[in-house]
């Protein structure tokens, strides 16, 4: 049992002081307002989000996409082709170092979960390992090792399109027949047997383009108390390919052709009409936002005005992992609709500051999305916290939503000082409990990659 109190804290009735929070196994096990000072104390206490979309293997690719290719314009098709060329390096032994780094880094950022859409499965050249399940071991040891809460997805990948063409070069590590998936759907649940009891599984058909549509029945029955998460609505040319074999927009048939609800977590959903753009909200799925990747892709951007009028839930994830910043998704998110709607302050509410509005978005969905147990200050949740400097120039005289707004549009991840992921007190003092070893195997792991590529 360990206790934290906090001058202030955000809880789901609204911002107060002097919060003694108890917590038993994991959980928060009591939650107490204007109690006096005891066990460890901090500023600011508030609730940890979950990265809800994280590929963690394309962060040791980060930078190396940048400069002008052969083509006539670079673009989301172009860098994939990079991707693609870059995984076919990586091993096991890689994979490992490279996912604990991702980790370590969002745990510093003040996310306390990860959610994986993992489809990195196979050899170099497609053959699988002895253990279909080898790389989501990889994927779950890393946790083990930095503690942060884990949802693991494997993905199915099936064809190379709607017109059920052969995987490419590349693509090969990723495909999985139907009946293979299910065999690496239970090793990947398997291998979530080794951490603590606030790991779970999900489901993760790649995206319309890749899984037939008997395929995305299979995956939506496989675990229906389970989240399913795809990719849907990213690319233009991706549209118009779903639109030419299927007679509907992605949107339009998922809604025609599904039920999609509350454990549904759609990815990026950057082009949707407004009619689209209002029937998927009112499902409660999940539109799974990944601001800063969509920004260095080039992919779009979400139509969070009318999604937000329609009552619409998102969260946040750091997809490519091109940079891990928690403040910046949210800020950017905020910035996109700026620029285009020309205005300020656009998401926020008369009740709600804009900063707080898209904290406690990112809290409701990351924690539907991730199958979890959390996203609130609140007795019977995960005890997924992250604590916060008041005496720094950003925050110093600030109160209330105004925290969360001088936190995401002046601060950055470096205030965070403390965050705990089920309990579990893995980031001390600004710094992760084993960062020096972690980043030491991740330096390694480049050094051997450099050599290969």
């Amino acid at each position: 049992m360990g206790q934290i109190w906090a001058e202030r804290a955000l809880l789901p009735e609204g911002w107060a002081e002097n919060v003694s929070v108890t917590l038993d196994r994991g959980r928060i096990r009591s939650v107490v307002t204007n109690a006096p000072p005891a066990g460890q104390r901090v500023e600011l206490l508030l609730p940890a989000l979950a990265n809800l979309h994280s590929h963690a293997f394309q962060r040791a690719m980060a930078g190396l996409s940048e400069a002008k290719g052969p083509e006539p314009r670079d673009t989301f098709w172009t860098w994939r082709k990079i991707m693609y060329r870059f995984l076919d390096h990586l091993t096991p032994e890689d994979i490992e170092p490279i996912a604990a780094l991702v980790q370590m880094e969002m745990l510093e950022a003040g996310y306390a979960t990860n959610v994986e859409f993992h489809y990195l499965h196979h050899r170099i050249g497609g053959g699988h390992y002895d253990n279909i399940a080898e790389m989501s071991e990889r994927i779950a040891a890393a946790a083990r090792r930095t503690g942060i809460g884990l949802t693991l997805l494997p993905v199915h990948y099936q064809f190379g399109g709607t017109d059920r063409r052969a995987l490419i070069s590349g693509q090969d590590r990723f495909g999985t027949t139907p009946e293979e998936f299910q065999k690496l759907l239970e090793g990947a649940e398997g291998t979530l047997a080794h951490l603590d009891a606030d790991s779970g599984i999900g489901i993760a058909p790649h995206s319309l383009r890749a899984v037939s549509p008997e395929a995305l029945r299979m995956c939506v029955d496989l675990r229906p108390t389970r989240p399913l998460h795809m990719h849907l609505a990213e690319q233009i040319p991706e549209i118009d390919e779903i639109s030419a074999a299927y007679g509907r927009r992605p949107v339009e048939w998922v809604l025609e052709n599904f039920a999609p609800g509350r454990r549904w977590t759609l990815i990026h959903l950057t082009h949707m009409t407004e009619d689209e753009t209002r029937r998927l909200a009112a499902t409660g799925a999940v539109a799974g936002l990944c601001p800063i990747t969509e920004s260095s892709l080039g992919d779009g951007i979400f139509n969070g005005t009318t999604w937000a009028e329609a009552g619409g839930r998102y969260g946040f994830g750091s997809d490519s992992n091109i940079r891990i910043s928690l403040a910046e998704e949210l800020r950017t998110l905020e910035y996109s609709q700026r620029l285009r709607d020309r205005g300020r302050a656009i998401l926020a509410t008369p009740e709600r500051s804009t900063g707080r509005v898209l904290y406690e978005a990112g809290l409701d969905g990351g924690a539907t999305a991730a199958g979890r147990e959390t996203g609130a200050i609140r007795a019977g949740l995960w005890a997924d916290l992250c604590a916060v400097d008041l005496k720094t120039p950003v925050t110093f005289g600030r109160e209330g939503d105004q925290l969360l707004d001088s936190l995401i549009f002046a601060g950055h991840d470096g205030l965070v000082r403390e965050v705990w992921s089920a309990g579990r007190h893995v980031v001390q003092d600004g710094r992760h409990i084993a960062r020096d070893g972690i980043v030491a195997d991740y330096l390694a792991t480049i050094a051997r990659l450099q050599d290969r590529l």
